[in-house]
C-alpha cells in the first residue's frame, strides 16, 4: 500500500506537498484495504487531519491547489478540511469553486457530525469532546459538595452529557460534578 501511495503521490504529501515524513492517512469511514480510500500525507497534515493538532489556517491553503487532484480521496479530505474552516471566509470561494460526483460528496458529507449531532462548546467556543482537560474561568459553588471549585482549577479527562450542550461532567476534589460550559475553556 505504501510504495502504491508512494507512486501516485511521486513522493509528496498529495494535500500539501511537503516530502517530510510521509504516512498513510485513511479516510473514514472507508478501510485502508484499498488506496484508493486513502491518501499519502505528511505528519503535520496527518496531526491535524487526526486532531492531534489544531487546524493551522495558513498550512491549510495547499488546499487551493490539491482540491483540484485525481484522487477522490484527497478531494474528500480538501472538501471537508475547508468545510471545518469555513467560518474564516476564505474557504467559502474554494468550495464554491469545487466539484465532485455525487457519490465522492456523499463520502465526504459521511465524515462530517450530523446536522443535530450534540456539540458542547467552552466559554470561547472551541468544541469540546470526551477526555479534554478544561480550567475554570469562574469560582463555583458545588451543591451538595459544601466547597467552592476555584477559578483556574484543571478538570483533566472529561465527559461529555449527551444530551445536554451546556454540561460536560469531571472530577474536581475528588468529586465528579456537573460544570456548565460557559464556566470553562480548553
Amino acid at each position: 500500500m505504501e510504495r502504491e501511495l508512494e507512486k501516485r503521490s511521486n513522493g509528496a504529501c498529495e494535500l500539501c506537498t511537503s516530502t517530510d515524513d510521509l504516512s498513510v492517512f485513511i479516510v473514514a469511514p472507508k478501510d485502508g484495504t484499498n488506496p484508493a480510500n486513502c491518501v499519502h500525507t505528511c505528519s503535520a497534515c496527518k496531526n491535524q487531519l487526526s486532531g492531534d493538532k489544531d487546524l493551522d489556517l495558513n498550512h491549510w491553503r495547499c488546499l487551493n491547489d490539491s482540491m483540484w487532484s485525481e484522487v477522490d480521496a484527497v478531494k474528500v479530505v480538501a472538501w471537508r478540511t475547508l468545510t471545518a474552516l469555513k467560518s474564516e471566509g476564505w474557504p467559502n470561494d474554494l468550495l464554491e469553486m469545487m466539484y465532485m460526483d455525487e457519490d465522492i460528496e456523499k463520502w465526504a458529507k459521511q465524515g462530517l457530525p450530523s446536522e443535530d449531532a450534540v456539540i458542547h462548546l467552552d466559554s470561547n467556543g472551541v468544541q469540546l469532546q470526551s477526555g479534554d482537560s478544561v480550567v475554570l474561568i469562574k469560582d463555583l459553588k458545588v451543591k451538595g459538595g459544601n466547597f467552592t471549585a476555584k477559578r483556574g482549577t484543571a478538570v483533566r479527562n472529561i465527559t461529555l452529557v449527551h444530551d445536554n450542550t451546556e454540561h460536560i461532567e469531571g472530577k474536581v476534589e475528588g468529586q465528579r460534578i456537573v460544570i456548565l460550559t460557559q464556566y470553562v475553556k480548553k
